[in-house]
């Protein structure tokens, strides 16, 4: 009877082991968020980077992510790059930024465009490389400027002959204003509504600005001729609802969308450095958050601003969590109409005015949306943030050109 008492107890014993040593593993294999930076964001052609290129913006923010965290550049092993608007998805602009941050070539980078989302997905790309054992750290990074690339120069090659047979191929060439009006109409987005909205994201924005709220994320940036920015420039104090609704309709007459309650065009640039949790530990380095969730889904083009409403809860499902256990959301304000629409189908609407729910700093009507920039520059609005309030679990999603939605889940580490 002893011995089966003691086989029993080795049993147990064994198997707790081999338990307790999984667990850990899984732990040390968690991709983990160091640190998330930006630039200040602003305005495009009339704000301060009108004359700073991309990559002037890009290598300051891979520079100081390495220097704040006092890391060799050697610590990195590979920079992946959102950049939606120049040439050949900015690949050789960021590898030039690369090496004015004087990163060395051994350092391999890559570039991605999934338009609006492209920062999150560069984000992505490092987690899917790091959870795959290809690498032990990397920079997840997105650039814009809109001063030096416009939006219409981004005409596809295709052959519109045989576009204009397939409605879904069509609904691509939609200027984004009117899938804006297009939700709207559909949704019953009131220009009130919209304006409300924008009224709340400078509200917001400007309140953050007068108490530091920006300060843990931005990093104080150099302009070509050497001036240095310290905050984003689009920020207007004092917008109210009533001034907001005498400006006209931008892309359709009689429309709801106008240039007050629809996100600026700006320059600006945002790095987010990943890493396995054990090489963070080797390098005593302290994590500020985990990603648990990415998720990228498709949405008809005509209507993509709805594109949050849908990654949301499949980023939540995916982290087996529920939406009563996100604290905070960052949702892109690409048009007031489509973010209203997505707080309402989300049935977060009675929270738009808590503290900490729904764009608690403000959001892209206030400060900007540089496309390629802006998923890694809600991260870092987001975790620092989620630091600072001690909040677990916060979102960060995008509506998408051409028709989706990405969201992604993290989590505040202890």
């Amino acid at each position: 009877m002893a011995h089966r008492v003691a086989r029993l107890a080795n049993h147990i014993n064994a198997n707790t082991s081999s338990s307790s040593s999984s667990s850990s593993s899984s732990r040390d294999n968690d991709v983990v968020i160091i640190d998330a930076i930006r630039t200040p964001l602003c305005k495009a052609k009339r704000g301060g980077f009108a004359t700073t290129t991309p990559d002037l913006l890009l290598s300051q923010v891979l520079k100081a992510i390495i220097d704040r965290n006092k890391l060799s550049p050697n610590n990195i092993q590979d920079i992946c790059v959102g950049n939606v608007l120049q040439a050949g998805g900015g690949a050789v602009m960021a590898r030039m930024a690369q090496f004015e941050a004087e990163i060395p070539e051994t350092v391999s980078l890559s570039s991605v465009n999934r338009q609006c989302s492209s920062g999150l997905q560069a984000i992505a790309n490092i987690y899917g490389a790091i959870k795959a054992g290809s690498i032990d750290a990397g920079i997840g990074a997105g650039v814009e400027s809109m001063s030096f690339n416009s939006m219409s120069d981004a005409t596809p090659t295709v052959d519109f002959e045989t576009v204009s047979n397939y409605q879904l191929a069509r609904d691509c060439m939609i200027p984004m204003g009117i899938t804006s009006e297009n939700v709207a109409e559909k949704y019953g987005i009131t220009r009130d509504d919209q304006d409300s909205f924008a009224e709340r994201s400078h509200a917001r924005a400007s309140a953050a600005q007068a108490s530091g709220e920006f300060k843990d994320e931005i990093i104080p940036t150099q302009t070509k001729e050497g001036k240095i920015i310290t905050q984003d420039d689009g920020v207007r104090a004092g917008t109210t609802k009533q001034s907001l609704s005498k400006l006209q309709p931008a892309f359709k007459e009689g429309g709801s969308t106008t240039a007050g309650n629809s996100s600026q065009m700006t320059d600006g640039a945002a790095a987010v450095l990943l890493m396995r949790r054990s090489y963070a530990e080797k390098l005593g380095l302290k994590p500020i958050g985990v990603l648990r969730s990415f998720s990228v889904v498709g949405v008809p083009p005509d209507i993509m601003g709805i594109g949050p409403a849908v990654a949301i809860p499949a980023a939540i499902k995916q982290a087996n969590l529920t939406i009563n256990d996100i604290s905070v959301f960052e949702i892109n304000e690409a048009f007031a109409s489509q973010a209203v629409y997505c707080v309402r189908e989300l049935g977060l609407e009675s929270s738009l005015n808590t503290k900490h729910r729904i764009n608690p700093l403000g959001g892209a009507i206030a400060l900007g949306h540089p496309l390629g920039c802006t998923g890694a520059r809600q991260t870092a609005t987001l975790l620092h943030y989620m630091k600072r309030h001690n909040l677990r679990y916060g979102i960060v999603s995008m509506c998408i050109g051409t028709g989706m939605g990405a969201a992604a889940v993290y989590e505040r580490e202890d």
